[in-house]
């Protein structure tokens, strides 16, 4: 909930670390969360958020995607697409539990538990500043960064 600070966590990050939420403090962070690597809207969101990623550290924020997906997955996803941010493998769903993203979605007539695509913006004090729900993927990393450099 945004103004709210958001709970310290950490979660397997791909390049072999683990990030956790307090070592980040000073740096503005988007966390975005997408439903499974090399899927077609997924990979069309990294992109987007790796196109503008120069403009974001610009801005004085870090990007990093979030998903159910194993770092084995996420090390090949991020090779594959070139992205110059971190995925971070919530496999436990504890994070996603924490931003209340897993949602009960239909799947070509069946019911599939999985991630709502969601974006968050934590400042760099820790507090939930913005949150995207059920995002489009469309233009959404420029919506994003956009508000970022309000900031």
């Amino acid at each position: 909930m945004p103004g709210r600070p958001v709970e310290d966590f950490s979660l397997p990050s791909t390049g072999g670390g683990t990030f956790r939420l307090s070592s980040a403090r000073g740096s503005k962070l988007v966390l975005y969360f997408y439903p499974k690597d090399n899927t077609p809207g997924c990979t069309t969101e990294g992109m987007q958020f790796r196109d503008l990623h120069t403009e974001f550290r610009k801005a004085g924020c870090e990007v990093f995607g979030v998903s159910r997906d194993s770092l084995r997955s996420h090390e090949n996803f991020k090779s594959k697409m070139k992205f110059p941010f971190e995925l971070l493998s919530d496999a436990e769903e504890k994070v996603c539990s924490q931003f209340g993203v897993m949602k009960l979605k239909n799947m070509y007539g069946k019911k599939v538990r999985g991630i709502e695509r969601s974006t968050f913006v934590i400042d760099a004090k820790g507090v939930l500043v913005r949150e995207w729900r059920g995002v489009k993927v469309p233009g959404h990393a420029q919506e994003v960064l956009d508000f970022v450099k309000t900031l």
